[in-house]
């Protein structure tokens, strides 16, 4: 139930006057704690078959949930089969989640033989310098135990330090979970900690739900980018060059190139002018945008330059460090603060595919989703405080009109807000009412769904962060339009307003891929990697019966390329239905065929993705029907889609 907005225990008491609000199991708040709950088992079951297992943390997570042990030697997936004979028992025996408030002295006598909980013990109250995880463990105003008891004896069978809740009891979990894989992960995520065995899981209401996950995520197999792109010669990750570092091949480089060229003219229509900045930058500017100071772990080492020394080796000048830029806006900021501004210039839209990077840990990366090298389509706006609204309504209708050019149409909207601590927050109250309002209005006026969450604004703006829905039904965050007051003070940028006074203009930071890396990855597994026709690197091919129809086709693979389609003709050796093959796993959108009667009659004969085909089109009707699709930006899969 929730109590005041705080979710509470179905055993606690309710407060007299209180009209407590249900949680069903469902929800986001009910998965949630469903899937705490069933962590909590799968740490108990562990500890029963191994009671040296020290444990470590374990949150629910999108889908799912895991929990990090201490163990001396690494887990096997024998041992999930173990462990999930196990929690079958805990479940069945109906124990019930009993909550205890603690001192700290009470919890360490507890957990006297769990190290990485007496760790977690200081930390009581400190959720905002926890790790991700850690708030399930430790914050608050209390510190609370949860106690696994049996309901016959009623002896306390197993515990954890935990904030819960949780539910009443193991009975409740029912049987939709499973354990899914065995991972390493480094204690509270730095390399210099010990390194856990960690424990995946996913647990749902019912049975047949956990069934339906289990087939998404066969098919985001299916579709894994990393997969598809070795499959189909888009892009790889050469070990020479390193970690996280993605090159694209030729048929990755015109997808992705299609997509930039299209941005880019997006964008000029919009008004937005593009720029260039450099990859690397003396540490003077990042201390002063404050990315060394809040970001240093972030970014990578130092580069040593311009050091000058004499013939006897003795240093005359000193040397500078340089980094590879983490982000563009403090690069954007100095191409604003070149010259003096009008209140006529603005608002000024300053767009760049800037490459930035990021020293993330190599267990975090993930293909093109996680990289440490990656190109931002980032734009900063810099707007009068009285334009700001209008100017995020733009953006945010500009942003939806280009994330549905490439396909996507289902959306949602997260507004991130100041919550009531206000030593974590700089600027005004009044600033922030306003900002907040602002972006508030101009989510509510789209009419997409909005979610509204406190707390996540960053330190000194809110943001609206835009979020869609994929072929297979997954969420991903794409655009942020961040609100940014902070920066402009830093760099005492200024514009000349229509008094003649001097006044500071406010900046909205907005990414619209995230990065086009990720957003690449994003649109090959919505699609499978079957793109529309005018993002594929091979729009058509030509497949001749025979040899002796080869330069026939020839013929009409010329028309198309003249007519700016990416055409090729297949004149291999190979035999047509292995060629038909081979195309066909390539998802080349039009596969075009002609023998003795296509010849005979001028035309030719259109095979599709799906294996069907249109037989004996003319000539020049076929060269129209592919560039008008290209044109449409439609997904050609059959004959019906050229309609």
């Amino acid at each position: 139930m929730r109590i005041g907005g705080e979710l509470w225990d179905l055993s606690r008491t309710v407060p007299e006057g209180v009209e407590p609000e249900p949680v069903e199991i469902g929800s986001p708040d009910g998965l949630s704690i469903l899937r705490h709950s069933t962590a909590h088992v799968l740490a108990q079951a562990v500890q029963s078959v191994n009671p040296e297992a020290r444990l470590g943390i374990g949150p629910p997570v999108t889908d799912g949930f895991y929990f990090d042990f201490d163990v001396a030697e690494p887990f096997t997936p024998d041992d999930l089969k173990v462990f999930a004979k196990e929690m079958e028992r805990i479940q069945r025996a109906g124990q019930r989640f009993e909550r205890r408030v603690v001192t700290e002295d009470e919890a360490r006598g507890l957990f006297a033989r769990e190290p990485y909980k007496l760790e977690l013990i200081g930390l009581k109250g400190a959720v905002d310098d926890a790790q991700d995880g850690e708030s399930v463990e430790v914050g608050g105003a209390e510190l609370t135990v949860y106690e696994n008891v049996d309901p016959r004896s009623g002896d306390v069978l197993w515990r954890d330090l935990c904030r819960g809740p949780h539910l009443p009891s193991t009975r409740l979990i029912q049987n939709g979970w499973a354990l899914t894989r065995i991972a390493a992960a480094y204690w509270r995520g730095s390399e210099k900690n010990t390194q856990l065995q960690r424990i995946y899981g996913t647990a749902w209401p019912t049975k047949d739900e956990l069934r339906e996950h289990q087939a998404r995520i066969e098919e985001a197999q299916r579709r894994d980018h990393r997969k598809l792109g070795a499959e189909l010669d888009l892009f790889s990750f050469p070990d020479e060059i390193g970690s996280g570092l993605a090159v694209f091949h030729p048929k990755g480089g015109i997808i992705r190139q299609e997509m930039e060229q299209h941005a880019l003219r997006r964008h000029r229509e919009a008004g937005y002018h593009y720029v260039y900045t450099p990859h690397i930058s003396k540490s003077d500017l990042f201390l002063q945008s404050n990315h060394l100071v809040t970001y240093k772990e972030g970014m990578f080492p130092p580069l040593r330059m311009d050091e000058e020394r004499d013939a006897a080796g003795e240093i005359v000048k000193q040397g500078q460090d340089y980094y590879l830029k983490p982000m563009n806006c403090p690069m954007h900021i100095l191409i604003y603060k070149e010259r003096g501004r009008s209140y006529r210039e603005l608002p000024l839209r300053l767009q760049e595919n800037g490459t930035v990077y990021r020293n993330e840990l190599s267990g975090a990366l993930h293909g093109l989703t996680r990289v440490r090298g990656f190109t931002q389509d980032d734009a900063h706006l810099f707007v009068t405080p009285d334009q700001l609204e209008e100017e995020v309504a733009k953006v945010l209708e500009f942003v939806l009109s280009m994330l549905r050019d490439f396909g996507l149409t289902e959306f949602e909207l997260e507004l991130s807000m100041r919550d009531d601590e206000k030593e974590k927050w700089i600027g005004s109250d009044e600033y922030w009412s306003t900002s907040t309002d602002a972006l508030r209005r101009v989510a509510l006026a789209s009419g997409l769904a909005l979610t509204e969450v406190p707390g996540e604004a960053a330190f000194y703006g809110p943001k609206i962060d835009l979020k869609t829905r994929d072929a297979i039904g997954r969420i991903w965050q794409l655009s942020t339009v961040q609100v940014d007051p902070n920066l402009p003070e830093r760099f005492e940028l200024e514009f000349t307003d229509r008094d003649g006074t001097k006044q500071r203009p406010i900046m909205i930071h907005r990414a619209l891929f995230g990065s086009i890396e990720r957003f690449f990855a994003i649109l090959l597994e919505h699609y499978s990697g079957a793109f529309p026709v005018w993002l594929s690197p091979v729009q058509a091919v030509g497949i001749p019966v025979a040899d002796e129809y080869a330069d026939y086709l020839g013929g009409v693979i010329d028309q198309l390329r003249a007519a700016g389609v990416r055409a090729e003709l297949d004149a291999s050796d190979d035999r047509m239905q292995k060629k038909i093959r081979t195309h066909t796993k390539q998802k080349v959108p039009f596969q075009l065929i002609a023998g003795e009667e296509d010849r005979a009659a001028g035309s030719v004969s259109f095979r599709f993705r799906d294996g069907t085909q249109r037989n004996g089109v003319p000539i020049a009707e076929a060269v129209g029907l592919i560039g008008s699709s290209i044109d449409r930006r439609v997904q050609v899969v059959t004959a019906d889609d050229l309609a």
